[in-house]
C-alpha cells in the first residue's frame, strides 16, 4: 500500500466532459495533498461466502480520459478472488482538512497479465512503472495470506521495473453512485451523483444529510 506517487497537476483540472463529482473530488485532493494519507481510502468488497472485506488501498490517479478510479493489487491475494466472483465495491473516502467524505459505488475490474485488451494492459504496465523500488518489491514477496515465511523470503531480487511481474494487476473502480457529505456547516451538506445508464448521463441531487 505505499503512497509514492506524486499525483500531477494535471489530475486536478477536470474537463466537462468527465463526472460532475470529479470537480469536488479534484478540490478536495487538491486543499488536502500536504497530507500523504489523504490518498487512502477503504475499499469495501463481497467476499465468497457472501459476507464484506474492507481494507485501505491507495488512490493511483484515474484511467487515461475516464471516471475510473486506478489502484494496484495481487491476483494471488483473496481481493483478487473476490472481484472475480462478486464485482460490487464500494470506496469509502475522508479529507481531513476540508471534511469532506465521499463514498463511491460501483464494480471493480481487474486488469491482470492475460488481460486481451491492449490499451488496460498497456495502463497496467505503466501503473507498475510508476511505483517505487521499495513497492514493487512487495510484490516479490512470499504468497500474501498464507502462513508466515522464512525472512529472507522478504528480501527478493529487485524485480524489473519495466515489466510487472505476473501477479501484479491493476485494479479499476468504474463509479455508478457518489454520495458527497461536507461536514462543514450547520446543517451539513450532502449530494448524490447516479449514473443514469439508459440516458448515458449523472444524475446531481442534494439530499438532506
Amino acid at each position: 500500500m505505499s503512497s509514492d506517487r506524486t499525483i500531477p497537476n494535471s489530475e486536478f483540472r477536470i474537463p466537462n466532459s468527465f463526472a460532475p463529482w470529479r470537480s469536488p473530488l479534484a478540490r478536495a485532493l487538491h486543499l488536502n495533498r500536504s497530507l500523504p494519507y489523504a490518498r487512502y481510502l477503504q475499499l469495501a468488497t463481497v467476499r465468497l461466502d457472501g459476507r464484506p472485506a474492507n481494507r485501505t488501498v491507495v488512490f493511483r490517479g484515474f484511467l487515461d480520459n475516464s471516471d475510473r478510479l486506478k489502484f494496484v493489487s495481487d491476483t494471488r491475494s483473496e481481493k483478487f478472488a473476490q472481484i472475480e466472483a462478486h464485482p460490487w465495491a464500494e470506496a469509502c473516502w475522508y479529507f481531513p482538512k476540508t471534511r469532506e467524505q465521499f463514498r463511491i459505488t460501483g464494480t471493480l475490474k481487474a486488469i491482470a497479465s492475460d488481460s486481451p485488451d491492449p490499451e488496460l494492459q498497456q495502463a497496467r504496465i505503466s501503473s507498475w512503472q510508476e511505483l517505487s523500488d521499495s513497492a514493487r518489491l512487495q510484490f516479490a514477496w512470499a504468497h500474501p495470506g498464507q502462513l508466515r515465511a522464512a525472512d529472507d523470503t522478504f528480501n527478493p531480487p529487485a524485480p524489473s521495473a519495466e515489466v510487472p511481474l505476473p501477479h501484479f494487476c491493476l485494479l479499476l473502480l468504474e463509479p455508478v453512485q457518489v454520495d458527497r457529505l461536507e461536514l462543514r456547516g450547520d446543517p451539513q451538506n450532502r449530494t448524490i451523483y447516479t449514473w443514469l445508464e439508459g440516458d448515458r448521463t449523472w444524475s446531481t441531487q442534494a439530499v438532506n444529510p
